[in-house]
């Protein structure tokens, strides 16, 4: 396909449960549903029905505590490997024994189920900080979620080096780093300023040799972006620069046209 190369891929991210902390890869193929095996797998709060996420980190304050890998690399057409899950306390479980989901909830403090089956109509609970710039403020909402997943909105999340470095120098202050964003395909673009991908919406993105992506929707961010993981310190400011500068939207969000491999150093093309 043709069309002017925006950059290449510089890394590649799954998560292959919602909400936890992921794993980095070197290529991965990517099927209709996005990065075989991203977010696979979801909690699903005993009490309420609904998905566990840290975008109300009131009601699960510790899911970033989590990491969650492949005991092997998913195949395509076979049943996804089992789970390693390390908790909190650096103890590593894994889906299939027979104690998992007490072992789940006893580290969370919350009865949840880890399961591969989202509910008929999945919903999860966020949170939205007093930020001015937000759809709300200071309060909880209920957000319906793609049927039959456990996406937020789309398969694919794509962010470019360009929106990264334009935050940081719109806030020095804070971290600005990929993680706090959780994106799937992360494309540098050396030469780009400002907001990249924005330019990227209803248009087509070829990746490698294979790949196809429609990029239909900007990524608006939550309060996941301001949280605390790792060495990363929690900074209300992410969200807020985010919301005065470019409407809370960070990345883009894309469909799956033609799947296939995707690989780090895979040239990016843009076209109509």
């Amino acid at each position: 396909m043709q069309g002017s190369q925006a950059g290449s891929v510089v890394a590649l991210w799954r998560y292959p449960v919602k909400s936890m902390m992921g794993e980095e890869l070197n290529s991965t193929e990517v099927t209709q549903r996005g990065l075989l095996g991203d977010r696979a797998y979801a909690l699903v709060d005993a009490e309420t029905g609904k998905v566990a996420s840290a975008k109300n980190p009131r009601r699960w304050p510790r899911l970033f505590d989590f990491r969650a890998a492949y005991t092997e690399p998913p195949r395509k057409g076979s049943k996804l490997p089992p789970l390693r899950i390390t908790l909190p306390d650096g103890t590593v479980c894994l889906s299939e024994q027979p104690d998992i989901q007490a072992a789940l909830s006893s580290a969370l403090g919350r009865t949840a189920t880890l399961t591969l089956t989202p509910p008929e109509t999945p919903t999860l609970e966020e949170y939205w900080p007093d930020i001015e710039g937000l759809t709300h403020r200071e309060t909880v909402t209920d957000e319906g979620m793609p049927q039959d997943t456990f996406f937020d909105l789309g398969p694919v999340h794509i962010l470019t080096t360009s929106t990264i470095n334009q935050l940081r120098g719109l806030y020095p202050e804070g971290r600005f780093e990929v993680r706090r964003f959780r994106p799937n395909i992360v494309v540098e673009t050396p030469g780009e300023t400002g907001f990249a991908e924005n330019a990227w919406l209803n248009r087509t993105a070829a990746i490698g040799h294979e790949v196809v992506l429609r990029v239909f929707s900007p990524c608006p961010r939550c309060v996941m972006t301001t949280l605390p993981q790792g060495d990363l310190p929690q900074d209300h400011g992410i969200l807020r620069a985010a919301a005065q500068h470019n409407n809370a939207n960070v990345g883009v969000y894309a469909m799956v046209v033609q799947p296939g491999l995707v690989r780090r150093g895979d040239a990016v093309r843009v076209v109509e």
